[in-house]
């Protein structure tokens, strides 16, 4: 999965610009700008484009002109849902309404005292369901690729203040895997997604909208070395300030439990979501791209 390096975009300046029209102008403002921010996107990332449109086309069967039309809709979602995350993180958090699915199954996670994993995806937005997580009082770690421009995370924090999480980074020599293992232990939830990786990280091929997809090893063997409980997020965008989340029934590590029934169960739910709400799956590379064989591998 060379086309993804595990940086996100955009620049102080651009952050700073909607930080500035949201302070002075509000939300909806901020949201009618956009439609040009996400013109030039549209018109000038082709190799981005054509990923997106081939989902559209090939995997949710999307006729041309209506490909296009959703492809447009998908930047524009994924630029509302920036601007949302970022109103949350500097005190807009008012602005928004939500409804929980599930809420009684991460009361759960909390209540059994044994820490727990939730495992989200590329689809909505899970920060701002992150967000409200916080009311259930239990500390949250989330793993994320550090890959972001530093600048970029500095500026933020100037502007947002201190985090009301942690933050767990994945790195090579896999410290991040003795800090999950170290928040498990403070009965801490850890939040992370299960359809992203970088090359050269170990994964397995899945059957995934009618095709066969890599998804990463990496959070299943977590679950099963650490035996936690976990489940299944997502934050889904219904409206323009409101969101609706979802959280699975809890699983549990037993004596059979395999890294390959872990994977297919998250992708089989994963894939029930996608196929409910494509315009808001945002993975912009080839998804579907045949492994490499020193890539993949099989779960057991």
């Amino acid at each position: 999965m060379a086309e993804w390096e595990g940086k996100s975009l955009g620049t102080p300046t651009g952050y700073g610009f909607f930080i500035f029209l949201m302070n002075y102008f509000g939300l909806y403002p901020a949201y009618f700008f956009l439609y040009i921010v996400v013109f030039y996107y549209f018109i000038f990332s082709i190799n981005t484009s054509r990923h997106i449109y081939k989902f559209f086309r090939k995997r949710i069967g999307f006729g041309r002109v209506k490909s296009i039309l959703k492809l447009y809709r998908n930047y524009y979602l994924l630029g509302q849902m920036l601007i949302d995350k970022v109103a949350v993180m500097v005190g807009f958090g008012n602005k928004f309404t939500y409804e929980s699915f599930g809420t009684e199954n991460i009361k759960k996670l909390i209540a059994q005292k044994r820490g727990g994993i939730l495992l989200g995806a590329h689809l909505g937005n899970w920060e701002i369901a992150g967000h409200y997580i916080m009311d259930y009082d239990s500390r949250i770690n989330i793993v994320i690729y550090d890959a972001e421009h530093k600048h970029i995370k500095d500026y933020l924090q100037s502007v947002t203040g201190e985090k009301k999480f942690n933050i767990i980074p994945i790195k090579d020599d896999l410290s991040h895997v003795y800090a999950i293992s170290n928040a498990l232990e403070r009965n801490e939830l850890i939040c992370m997604h299960a359809d992203r990786f970088l090359s050269g990280n170990r994964t397995q091929v899945v059957g995934f909208l009618g095709k066969e997809a890599q998804f990463p090893l990496g959070p299943f063997q977590i679950i099963k070395s650490f035996k936690a409980p976990y489940t299944f997020v997502y934050g889904i965008k219904k409206r323009s300030t409101h969101y609706n989340f979802f959280a699975r029934t809890v699983r549990y590590v037993q004596t059979d439990t395999t890294i390959d029934s872990m994977m297919k169960d998250y992708v089989g739910d994963l894939e029930g979501m996608v196929k409910q709400y494509p315009e808001q799956w945002f993975n912009y590379f080839d998804f579907w791209k045949k492994p490499e064989p020193d890539v993949a591998n099989n779960g057991n």
